[in-house]
């Protein structure tokens, strides 16, 4: 996927939306590298279990995310169907496994609303806001929030 950023004025924000499950999250248009297929990633011992394992990116080994079970919901059972969200968390670059990428979002900062207080302390630490959007509820999620210490999970 490539990018050309438009104008935007000051409090825009550029989003891709995506599903798990019933649910949409987003994240920052600038963090993401690519989206491409599922592929098969081969498991690394001793990775949090939410960490799939490693593919070969044009030569880079790429770790694969099951974001699902990141966020703390059931995880994936990733088919053809699932697609890898490329995006650059912190030092690192990382492959996000998710349902499919839903829209390229343009959002004001006047439109994103705190996270309620009945939300779960995880959630709560890595969602930056929620907002409503063509009758949908999208989480905005802080990939470096999500991934606090990303470069010593490296493979």
């Amino acid at each position: 996927m490539s990018y050309t950023a438009r104008n935007l004025t000051e409090g825009n924000r550029e989003l891709i939306a995506f599903r798990i499950g019933d649910q949409e999250f987003c994240v920052n248009i600038m963090s993401v590298r690519e989206i491409r297929g599922w592929t098969p990633a081969t498991a690394m011992p001793h990775a949090p279990s939410y960490v799939l394992g490693v593919i070969n990116l044009r030569g880079a080994v790429l770790p694969i995310v099951d974001l699902s079970a990141r966020l703390g919901m059931k995880p994936a059972e990733p088919s053809p169907r699932h697609v890898i969200i490329v995006a650059q968390v912190k030092n690192q670059v990382a492959g996000l496994l998710v349902d499919a990428v839903s829209d390229i979002l343009t959002v004001t900062d006047e439109n994103i609303q705190p996270v309620p207080e009945v939300s779960s302390d995880m959630e709560r630490q890595y969602a930056r806001g929620i907002f409503a959007i063509d009758k949908r509820m999208i989480c905005m999620i802080e990939l470096d929030a999500l991934f606090p210490d990303a470069e010593s999970e490296a493979a």
